[in-house]
């Protein structure tokens, strides 16, 4: 099991971002759904607060497997772009330095997370200790009448600008804005900003 915290109370992270928390919403590209098989060829990040985007993080990965036709065929990423590109063992330090002191988001979370934590592992590296909150879960949380919570849908629902679907950095970026526009929409559920705790 992951060693991620998920963050489930929905009402109370209008109060997390007001509070100055940092935020990661990141993003895997994989060569399948399967993290013991497959591997991880591209991750993006977004760090972020209440006062905006701070960083962003991008970079190809060489998975040292040939891609799947179907890995190409979703996330357009091909052999030839990845075969110079850095291995997962020098990719994730750098990753956990930039999400490090975050709260991690991403749509689907669990699924970016094993897919991170089987590579920690590969690599001789512990596993991730985040909290973390899934803009899948938040999503329907937020708008149970919409049937349809896809990363992409959402995005044309609420006009939100797509410059590369299935690529990671921007799925990240999308996903940061779902989060925020999640919390926005949701302010007549929200705790008060000044109410005890955090979670």
């Amino acid at each position: 099991m992951p060693r991620t915290k998920l963050l489930t109370d929905f009402k109370r992270l209008h109060r997390l971002v007001q509070s100055g928390a940092v935020f990661c919403a990141f993003d895997t590209e994989t060569t399948g759904l399967f993290p013991k098989q497959d591997r991880i060829i591209e991750l993006g990040a977004v760090k972020f607060d209440k006062n905006g985007v701070r960083d962003t993080f991008n970079t190809l990965v060489n998975p040292q497997i040939p891609l799947p036709p179907v890995c190409q065929q979703v996330s357009h990423i091909t052999d030839e772009m990845v075969r110079d590109a850095p291995k997962i063992v020098s990719v994730l330090p750098e990753f956990l330095r930039f999400a490090e002191g975050c709260i991690l988001v991403a749509h689907n979370a669990l699924f970016d997370i094993k897919f991170t934590d089987e590579e920690l592992k590969r690599c001789g590296l512990l596993t991730l200790t985040h909290q973390a909150i899934d803009t899948l879960s938040l999503s329907r949380w937020a708008y149970p009448a919409n049937g349809h919570w896809k990363l992409q849908y959402l995005a044309e629902q609420f006009k939100i600008e797509v410059k590369a679907a299935h690529r990671a950095c921007d799925d990240a970026r999308v996903c940061m804005e779902v989060f925020l526009r999640c919390i926005r929409d949701t302010m007549d559920r929200q705790k008060p900003v000044e109410s005890d705790g955090l979670f």
